[in-house]
């Protein structure tokens, strides 16, 4: 099958360090190639992929001082993929909505995965004037607040099988993954660390939006002895960082579409304790990868227990359900159920 990627600009695909799309993105696409596809990605000239790229602009937009709007280069990159778009059996973007009117009359031969947060009320009007366009959910939380719209799946995220180890030993240290902004929940960490008298280790990246509330709520709280803030790290640093730790701390407070740290812990072992938002449900099985708590009292009680769990059926849980095999075979198995449609709905929705 020839297939076309499409992936955001703003990072490169694999992002050099932090990018949850971008690395989703990636990981397909490599899988897809080994299996023999013929891909395409469309993405930043930084990009590394053994499909046949096609640069649209020559580095990641955010390593770029230059770049002030990331919409006229997301235009190009529009036109690019809808001028070659009759060479592909499938496009599936990674990019929202915003292809939506160029490709309106082919939507039998696109996907779209969305990967954001779907409960702003913004969006809906936008969904409901394109009820033709397939598109795949991360989780199921994720659909709850959306207008009808042509569901094809959800598809859970995947990482690749051997990218990490499994670290059978638990460490002496809890950690943070991600960004520091409130909706993670890093100051709820710090809370559950100081009362547990565990360590925290903190690698996390500070965007710009957000380092007002850094300096301001999260600085202050780094003055103490349990707490070390080690900033962004990359994939390489992963195994470390999360297979040294006794679990992972995940107390968001936002409808998390996916929350791929979940996946990286359960890929070496380490339990996640994290609050019950979002796809956290559908991600964490209670008792064996993790416990899932309402609160920082809770958590704190689930702390001890998660150190117990066995760490090598923390791994059978990812190995059964998030590999990218297992994504990318549930993705090739929607593009050949629209391929063979016979356009109907589409039609229908014209």
């Amino acid at each position: 099958m020839k297939i076309a990627q499409i992936a955001p600009l703003i990072e490169s695909v694999p992002p050099t360090l932090y990018g949850g799309t971008e690395r989703v993105v990636s990981w397909l696409t490599e899988e897809l190639v080994r299996r023999g596809h013929d891909v395409t990605l469309f993405a930043s000239g930084d990009s590394v992929t053994q499909a046949q790229l096609v640069p649209i602009v020559p580095r990641a937009l955010r390593l770029d001082s230059r770049v002030r709007d990331a919409l006229p280069y997301n235009i190009i990159m529009l036109d690019r993929v809808a001028r070659m778009a009759d060479a592909f059996d499938m496009v599936h973007f990674h990019i929202d909505f915003f292809h939506y009117p160029l490709f309106r009359n082919r939507a039998n031969r696109t996907l779209t995965t969305l990967h954001g947060r779907l409960d702003l009320p913004d969006l809906v009007p936008v969904y409901r004037e394109f009820p033709q366009m397939p598109v795949v959910s991360i989780s199921n939380n994720q659909r709850l607040p959306m207008p009808p719209v042509r569901w094809m799946d959800t598809v859970y995220h995947g990482l690749p099988h051997d990218m990490y180890r499994l670290r059978e030993q638990p460490g002496q240290y809890l950690a943070f993954l991600g960004r520091i902004t409130p909706e993670k929940g890093p100051e709820e960490a710090i809370a559950i660390a100081k009362r547990v008298g565990i360590p925290l280790k903190m690698a996390a990246k500070v965007d710009a939006v957000d380092r007002e509330y850094f300096e301001t709520r999260i600085k202050p709280l780094l003055d103490h002895p349990l707490i070390e803030f080690i900033g962004e790290i990359n994939d390489s640093q992963k195994q470390e960082f999360l297979g040294d730790a006794l679990a992972l701390l995940f107390p968001i407070d936002w409808p998390e579409p996916f929350g791929l740290v979940m996946i990286e812990a359960a890929a070496v072992g380490t339990p996640v304790v994290a609050f019950r938002r979002g796809s956290v449900p559908e991600v964490i099985v209670p008792g064996v990868s993790g416990y899932i708590v309402d609160n920082v009292d809770e958590a704190v009680a689930a702390v001890p227990k998660a150190a117990k769990l066995n760490r090598a059926g923390v791994r059978r849980v990812f190995d059964k359900r998030f590999t990218v095999k297992v994504m990318a075979e549930h993705y090739l198995s929607i593009y050949d159920r629209l391929v063979n449609c016979d356009g109907a709905f589409a039609q229908a929705a014209e």
